[in-house]
């Protein structure tokens, strides 16, 4: 799914500490996914309006994240604040990061720009999160994979999937073409789904993950 068209999963929650920003990509747009000391998420393009640095090179300050190169500081809302070379500078208004819709929901924040979009409702009021694994395979390949795997799909729900009696949600990300993010999660309480069973559920994923490279290589070769 494109960002213009839904709720699209970018990281697991688990990952992005209060304070902290990581770069991600989604149908091939650079992202940053940061977090502001509140806790809350956000979901920005990730450049610097200045001179195109990375936002998740940068640093986050409070409610502010500040660009590496120059320091140019920017709001929740993607508007810059503050340019350090000039401090008593008025801001212009135009001077905006691109920013998308962002919610978390079942341990997984997930990006928008379709304000229309409604995310399912699932009955997950605690999660237990597994892992994010990168694959170098398509989007629908890496589903059929999980399939193939013995998972099935729970109503129709895109992406929440079943094995056996624990139910887990598989949030796919296109990358690119032949690049794609699985961010993984278990429904059910840390209490009773973390430790054993989160690193068996994270190895049999990276098993997956080798299976599938590895066949992806046999048929290159």
């Amino acid at each position: 799914m494109k960002l213009s068209e839904g709720w699209v999963p970018v990281a697991l929650s688990s990952s992005i500490e209060a304070g902290t920003s990581a770069g991600a990509i989604a149908q091939g747009s650079e992202i940053v996914v940061w977090r502001d000391s509140s806790g809350k998420a956000h979901v920005w393009e990730d450049r610097c309006p200045h001179r195109g640095m990375r936002m998740s090179f940068g640093f986050v300050r409070g409610d502010h994240i500040a660009c590496l190169y120059h320091g140019w500081q920017y709001d929740t809302a993607g508007q810059c604040r503050y340019i350090p070379a000039h401090p008593t500078l008025d801001v212009p208004q135009t001077i905006k990061v691109p920013t998308y819709l962002a919610q978390e929901k079942y341990g997984i924040v997930w990006a928008t720009t379709d304000e229309a979009s409604v995310m399912p409702n699932m009955d997950a009021p605690e999660v237990t999160p597994v892992r994010s694994l990168y694959v170098d395979r398509s989007v629908e390949d890496v589903r059929d994979a999980f399939v193939r795997a013995g998972m099935t799909a729970l109503a129709a729900e895109p992406g929440r999937l079943a094995l056996g009696d624990d139910v887990l949600l598989i949030g796919l990300q296109e990358m690119h073409d032949t690049k794609t993010a699985a961010h993984i999660v278990i429904l059910g309480a840390p209490a009773i789904y973390g430790g054993d069973k989160q690193k068996h559920y994270a190895q049999w994923a990276e098993r997956l993950r080798y299976a599938l490279e590895q066949s992806r290589t046999a048929e290159v070769a």
